[in-house]
């Protein structure tokens, strides 16, 4: 117990209430302890070259998908990022895709940079499920079949412009994700026949193969999983270890053409991790533990 409370009634309150009450910046909750935990690991691996390096799809590391549950009826989306577009138009029947959906198109990407092919194949739907540490009960199960469908049924429209000397350039792209799709929802992979029959497998569309295979955009996929339960936060750590990530020979790994990523980001104006700090309240921001200044920032908090 720490003291009387303002209430008047001279009941005693507990410590934890009386700090919340007189210094709420300095109470933090699980999920914040859970996320700067998973931020520092994610660091180590960093820096020790352990990373779990997956990939986007570079329409949705510049812009993202809706980060929180469309009206109902809604199904047209669209968010401009400077010279960038993107336009989503969703199933009348499952609606636009949303906040944890994100997952999908970047598991869809990993596995086809990893396998090399259009037609990717896997054993069990709780392989996506184990792979961004999300339960496996079935509210989880019921949440990725909707997902799928959400996915599945979207269409997308990608602008860029750009001027050449006195021209303007106007790039236009339209796909969906994928043509086909055979998959099997089971909890429990034991019981799941070894035969290829019964093998998830879904085929991506020409356009989309082609977008992540020309500019695959690489994605730390520790730290996607950290951060899985905050889209927005998600969306813009995804993007940060194309940064980071260096190939063996010391040169940092680019997205498109001879520019660097984060030359065309910035002239784009996409929000940056000092963006991210400045907005996020108290401080706490997934730039303090996944972007480039996570060392100084995770010292300041005590956690190294």
């Amino acid at each position: 117990m720490f003291g009387h409370n303002n209430n008047g009634t001279g009941d005693m309150e507990t410590a934890g209430s009386a700090l919340k009450r007189m210094l709420p910046e300095l109470v933090v909750s699980k999920q914040k302890l859970r996320q700067a935990e998973g931020g520092c690991a994610v660091r180590f691996k960093r820096e020790e070259g352990k990373q779990n390096v997956g990939f986007s799809s570079r329409p949705f590391v510049l812009c993202g998908l809706p980060v929180r549950k469309p009206a109902a009826g809604e199904i047209l989306y669209e968010r401009r990022n400077g010279d960038f577009v993107l336009q989503i138009t969703g199933h009348p029947n499952y609606g636009l895709p949303f906040g944890q959906d994100r997952t999908v198109p970047i598991y869809l990407a990993t596995l086809a940079i990893r396998q090399q092919s259009q037609s990717i194949r896997f054993r069990t739907a709780s392989e996506m499920l184990e792979t961004f540490g999300m339960h496996k009960g079935g509210k989880e199960y019921r949440r990725l079949v909707a997902a799928f469908e959400r996915i599945f049924g979207a269409t997308i429209f990608f602008d860029t412009y750009t001027l050449n000397g006195k021209a303007k350039v106007v790039q236009r792209s339209r796909f969906s994700f994928f043509n086909e799709a055979q998959i099997w929802y089971s909890r429990d992979p034991g019981q799941c026949p070894s035969s290829d029959e019964f093998e998830n497998i879904i085929v991506l569309s020409d356009q989309f193969y082609q977008e992540i295979t020309s500019h695959a955009s690489p994605a730390d996929l520790e730290a996607v999983k950290v951060l899985v339960g905050a889209p927005a936060c998600s969306i813009s750590s995804c993007g940060s270890p194309t940064a980071a990530f260096e190939r063996k020979e010391k040169r940092p790994f680019r997205w498109w053409g001879p520019k660097d990523s984060r030359a065309r980001l910035a002239q784009s104006n996409t929000p940056g991790p000092d963006d991210f700090a400045k907005n996020s309240n108290n401080g706490w921001s997934s730039s303090m533990f996944f972007g480039p200044n996570a060392r100084r920032a995770s010292t300041q908090m005590g956690t190294v």
